[in-house]
């Protein structure tokens, strides 16, 4: 189905919402052909996030997929995935622990068909323990793991606008899968990946939680900005951007140049890294006063001419009028009968001879329905049956959503 570097593996995904959908989204963008289970009528939750079944949410998620609508939970269906599983590389699976063994589309069960499969399986909790039967969401995996100290005000706490710990936990699940990949390659053997919301997450703060097991301090949202030295401020004309410095002298040098203010460098408040971090409030003051003199443009212009590491805030429509990102080619254009115009982003990497200009877009729900189970070898008429059983569904004609995205 896709061009890349890992085309002709096919992946087998039984996951709805983000981790397990970004985890197969990623192989995907690496050229896996993904066939997605839904289960009808809804399919994955986050279709009725917009109209027709085709939500920006869901799209983000699962482009260059094929759909396959079967209702895995009577035994006909999830015969159908059992042998669909034992015909791909990898299963892609978040449910909560113990609910594919119900169905016999455990790990146990589908190696026992295909010994060499590598299955990933995605909990919020890990597969056992005090908490493996707990719903798992983003922010319960934030809040859980640490990470959402290290992003809020713990005095006035709020919720982050990015599900940074579903996206965290795809990615480390991805990681896993390869590992697998390359493990079958050498030895030829078929794996179990596990891993969990609240495993990935915590292990995410690993720069963090070293420095607290070494030194007993709980960090907060301001910890690593004073070690770091990274500031944030607005300009005179209200526009946000940020300062970087790192530990190079190089760069508070520049700063000072950027501002002209050589007698900070004199300062014994600032004059080394050490009481920069100790004095960071104070340093944060006085440069908020100087950077309120002249609009974020004049700023950026003259951190940049002295090489410190600087930027705009930007919000998201900034972002892609940007000519440094709209460089990178990151924004891809899809068509399609089901979906009409789509403009989404392509994967974060490049293969070199392998990269993607473009992708095949998300599919409707069922859509790939009837062509799976005919490579499977299933017959016309079984399909027709299986349908008139609400075994599997398959859309009756393919058509483009009323709204585009």
């Amino acid at each position: 189905m896709n061009a890349g570097p890992l085309a002709g593996l096919r992946v087998l995904e039984l996951g709805n919402y983000v981790t397990g959908p970004y985890a197969a989204s990623l192989l995907a963008d690496m050229g896996a052909d993904v066939v997605k289970v839904e289960r009808p009528p809804a399919g994955d939750p986050f279709r009725s996030w917009g109209g027709d079944g085709m939500s920006p949410t869901f799209a983000s998620l699962n482009k260059a997929k094929s759909s396959l609508a079967v209702r895995f939970d009577t035994p006909e269906g999830a015969e159908i995935v059992a042998r669909l599983a034992a015909k791909s590389d990898v299963v892609v699976e978040n449910f909560r622990a113990g609910t594919l063994e119900r169905y016999g589309l455990d790990y146990a069960s589908l190696s026992a068909r295909k010994p060499d499969l590598v299955y990933c399986s995605i909990t919020g909790f890990g597969s056992s323990g005090p908490y493996a039967d707990r719903p798992g969401y983003d922010t319960v995996g934030q809040a859980m793991s640490g990470l959402l100290s290290l992003l809020t005000d713990l005095d006035d706490p709020k919720p982050m606008g990015l599900s940074i710990a579903d996206h965290v936990t795809g990615l480390f699940a991805c990681y896993g899968v390869l590992a697998a990949l390359v493990k079958r390659l050498v030895r030829g053997e078929g794996s179990l990946v596990e891993t969990s919301l609240l495993q990935a997450t915590t292990s995410f703060l690993a720069e963090n939680v070293a420095r607290h097991l070494a030194e007993g301090e709980v960090p907060t949202r301001a910890t690593r900005a004073r070690l770091a030295q990274a500031y944030a401020f607005r300009a005179g004309d209200s526009a946000p951007f940020v300062v970087h410095l790192s530990s190079p002298p190089k760069f508070w040098d520049g700063l000072v140049a950027a501002v002209g203010r050589p007698e900070l460098a004199d300062d014994d408040r600032f004059a080394t890294r050490k009481a920069r971090i100790a004095h960071y409030g104070e340093l944060h003051d006085v440069l908020a006063a100087i950077f309120a003199e002249q609009p974020r443009e004049h700023w950026l212009a003259q951190l940049t001419a002295n090489d410190v590491p600087a930027a705009p805030i930007y919000t998201l429509d900034e972002v892609f009028a940007d000519e440094g990102v709209r460089h990178l080619n990151i924004v891809a254009e899809s068509h399609g009968p089901a979906i009409g115009t789509m403009r989404l982003l392509r994967g974060a990497v490049d293969v070199a001879g392998e990269q993607r200009q473009s992708f095949e877009p998300p599919p409707l729900i069922g859509q790939h329905t009837r062509d799976v189970l005919v490579e499977m070898g299933y017959a016309g008429d079984e399909i027709v049956a299986l349908e008139a059983r609400d075994v599997v569904y398959a859309p009756t004609e393919v058509t483009a959503p009323a709204v585009q995205i």
